[in-house]
Parts: C-alpha cells; sequence; structure tokens
C-alpha cells in the first residue's frame, strides 16, 4: 500500500458532524492493488502477440509460445468470475480451461482502470497504460473545451482522436511487416473509437457472430503469418439490458462458446487463438442505482461529472481549494463511505491505478473519483438520459469481478494447414 493508506482500517468512520475529515478518510477500507500493467493486463496482449510475430523492440511479457498466426478474441463484457461461474454454458471453453496447462502464459489477466471498453481497448490496441493514451473513462472531461467528451460511441467533433490518443498502435508499429486485421461490426469501421485505439489494420466488418468468425479465419488463411484481432460485443449488450445473472446473458455465453468451437475447428492448424475481455460485470439491483445528483452535498462545488456509474470523475469549480475537495470528499465517505471508495486524482495516480500519468492525461482525471466496492452505481441524471438508470450488468470499478478477465490458448482442431470457411 502507498503511504496515504497505509492507517485505513476496514471500519466506516461516523458521520461527519461526529468526526473530522481526516477520520472519515482514513477509515476508508484499502485499496485494492493496480492492475499489473506491463505483466499481466489486458495491454499486455497484442503487444506480446506483435513479439512473437516479430516486431522489433516488443516484449512478450506473457510469455506466449511461437507461432506464425495470431487470433486475438476480445469478448466484451466476460470476467474471470462469471466465466467460471456459468461454465455449464460453455462446454467448449469449460474444456479448453480444464486441459489448460502447458505454457507458461497467465491464465488471468487485469482490465485497465476504469475497467470499461474504452479504456481497455485503447491499452489493448497500444500497449500503453491509460495514464498514456489518456482514454480514462467512458466519458471524461476535455480541459480545453471545459466540458465532458464521450470516448466510446458518440465523440465530440471538437475532439481528433489521433490527438487525443497520439500513442500509436500495435497495429501501425506492425506497418506492413505482419498482415494485421481486425473483424468486428461493420458501424465501427471509422469511428472515432477505432481511429483513436486500433487504427493500422486491415478493417473487415461482419454483422453476425457466424460471419465474423468466418471473416477472421478467411484472413488468418490469406497469408503465411498474420495478426487478426476479432471482436465479440453480444455478451455485453446482454449483460447491461438484463444482467449477467439471466437466461439472455448466458444464451449469449452459449453463442460464444459454440462460435469459439468453430473458430477453432476452422483456423489454420499453426494458429494461436487467444481470448480475453476488455473487463467483467456485476449486476447491481435497481435500489442501488442511485441519482446523486439530488444531494446537495454531494454536488457542491463540483463543475463537472463524468466517468462510468461505477467509476465517478468529479471535476471541482476553478478555484476550488483543498478544503473544499476535503468538504465534497466527507459528504460523500459521509452518505455512501460503506458503499464506495472516495479518493483524489493524486492518490489515484499515486496507486499506480492509471499507470504513468502525463501531465495533459493527468488534467482529464477528475478532482475527486468515486469508486465503487459494492454492488451500486452513481448517476447524474442531471446530465444523462433517464434510461442510462434502467442498465442492470455494470463494469468499471477495480473489484475482482470487474477488473479480472481471462486469457484462453484455444487449441486448434482443424487439420488443414489454411482451411477456409465456406459459408457466408
Amino acid at each position: 500500500m502507498h503511504d496515504w493508506a497505509a492507517h485505513i482500517t476496514a471500519d466506516n468512520a461516523v458521520g461527519a458532524t461526529e468526526t473530522t475529515v481526516e477520520a472519515l478518510l482514513a477509515a476508508q477500507p484499502p485499496l485494492p492493488s493496480p492492475p499489473s500493467y506491463g505483466k499481466a493486463s489486458i495491454g499486455d496482449v497484442l503487444r506480446s502477440a506483435a513479439a512473437v510475430l516479430g516486431l522489433s523492440g516488443a516484449e512478450n511479457v506473457l510469455k506466449l509460445p511461437a507461432a506464425p498466426r495470431i487470433c486475438v478474441v476480445l469478448v466484451d463484457g466476460l470476467g474471470k468470475s462469471l466465466l467460471k461461474q456459468r461454465s455449464a454454458h460453455a462446454p467448449f471453453l469449460r474444456t479448453v480451461m480444464a486441459a489448460d496447462s502447458s505454457g507458461e502464459h497467465p491464465r488471468t489477466l487485469h482490465a485497465a482502470f476504469p475497467s470499461t471498453t474504452a479504456t481497455s481497448l485503447s491499452s489493448l490496441g497500444t500497449g500503453e497504460v491509460p495514464g498514456r493514451h489518456g482514454m480514462v473513462g467512458y466519458d471524461v472531461l476535455d480541459p480545453r473545451q471545459d466540458k465532458v467528451v464521450n470516448l466510446l460511441g458518440n465523440w465530440d467533433g471538437g475532439v481528433d482522436p489521433l490527438r487525443w490518443q497520439p500513442c500509436p498502435t500495435i497495429f501501425e508499429k506492425l506497418g506492413t511487416t505482419v498482415p494485421s486485421t481486425t473483424v468486428s461490426l461493420p458501424k465501427f469501421a471509422t469511428s472515432a473509437m477505432t481511429r483513436a485505439a486500433l487504427r493500422g489494420s486491415e478493417f473487415r466488418g461482419a454483422t453476425s457472430t457466424h460471419a465474423r468468425v468466418e471473416t477472421a479465419v478467411e484472413a488468418l488463411a490469406a497469408t503465411p503469418t498474420a495478426l487478426v484481432y476479432l471482436y465479440w460485443s453480444e455478451l455485453d449488450k446482454a449483460g447491461h439490458a438484463h444482467g449477467a445473472d439471466s437466461p439472455q446473458w448466458e444464451r449469449a455465453l452459449e453463442e460464444l462458446d459454440a462460435g469459439m468451437k468453430r473458430l477453432a475447428a476452422t483456423a489454420p492448424a499453426n494458429t494461436l487463438i487467444l481470448l480475453t475481455a476488455d473487463h467483467g460485470m456485476v449486476d447491481v439491483p435497481r435500489s442501488n442505482r442511485i441519482d446523486f445528483s439530488v444531494f446537495p452535498e454531494l454536488v457542491k462545488g463540483v463543475r463537472h461529472t463524468a466517468g462510468e456509474p461505477r467509476m465517478v470523475h468529479l471535476y471541482l469549480e476553478p478555484g476550488a481549494t483543498a478544503a473544499n475537495r476535503a468538504e465534497l470528499m466527507a459528504s460523500w465517505l459521509e452518505r455512501f463511505g460503506k458503499l464506495a471508495w472516495v479518493i483524489t486524482r493524486e492518490q489515484a495516480i499515486a496507486a499506480g491505478y492509471f499507470g504513468e500519468v502525463s501531465e495533459s492525461v493527468s488534467a482529464r482525471i477528475g478532482d475527486v473519483l468515486i469508486v465503487a466496492r459494492e454492488s451500486v452505481a452513481f448517476y447524474d441524471l442531471r446530465r444523462v438520459r433517464p434510461q442510462a438508470i434502467e442498465v442492470v450488468g455494470q463494469h468499471g470499478s477495480i473489484t475482482k469481478a470487474e477488473r479480472e478477465v481471462p486469457l484462453l490458448r484455444i487449441p486448434v482442431t482443424a487439420k488443414a494447414p489454411g482451411r477456409k470457411s465456406k459459408r457466408r
């Protein structure tokens, strides 16, 4: 633990009227350790794959085996704990997990922080920590415009993806030395998120999961060496709408399982197939989805709110003092200290949550961060649409269920060296 957390105890404190601000802060349970950046994180997957394929300067930190073709399957929202708990609905993947005893690669990775798609996919695509690539949330403050901007599917016209995220991607580093392909939904072909985090590969769009698997196999078989990134969105979508503890989520897992079995049966025999995820998921009951804007003391002196419901950024008004910030933090701890950690930007950076942080990225991080610990989600319904509070499956925080994701090495069962699919 870092010095600021050294004296934290496990018991929450009483109200702010009966104790000091310092006591409230000190009474928080210890924060989890930071993500394993550079050792076993989502940002190490493509970087290690590129090293295997011969990229100069890249390090195979995950100790992946040699292979001329690599397919990285990114399953949106598939937490390691969820996969284990629901393995009855994934018999093929369950068999893969049970048989995966060889090799030195880790079987569990950490998502980036916050544990959300925009952040983790950017770490995957660049091999960099959030503090360097700058995609530090679902939506965050753009200090230049003094406004909150979305970093996933609804980018602001005033934000250039290549300037916001200037780090070269793994695909750009590979260049023409190794053909690289992104297989995803057609709507993402020219999206700002793709241009920010995944630029540099050939994009092949396919709508259905079946077509995406076929397209990935075709890309793998087209050249003697290849790196293919296959994005799988359906599980996350089902979880948000219905929860991970739902028949809809289980059906989506069954579809994934069938797709991975098909991929293993049709990919070229010398392909290394890796399955991982950008984050996990926890279900939040409706009673614990809270509009914090109705509590005046929780938004006092706050100019902007942003982030995810389980990892809220609070940006203070210009000229705010340390006392103003401490008062805000005490108010949050008094009301929700048993459900969430309340920390400062500096504490999060010192703890290593964002990795090494550049000066420009630091300004995008909230002055105060509300990091959910229990099954709770915080909304500012003054700025988000009312339907947002109906989301069941949530992520963004640093709990084990949200940040631990699998790394599965799926053995290819195809006999031919480069079998192509016949169906479209």
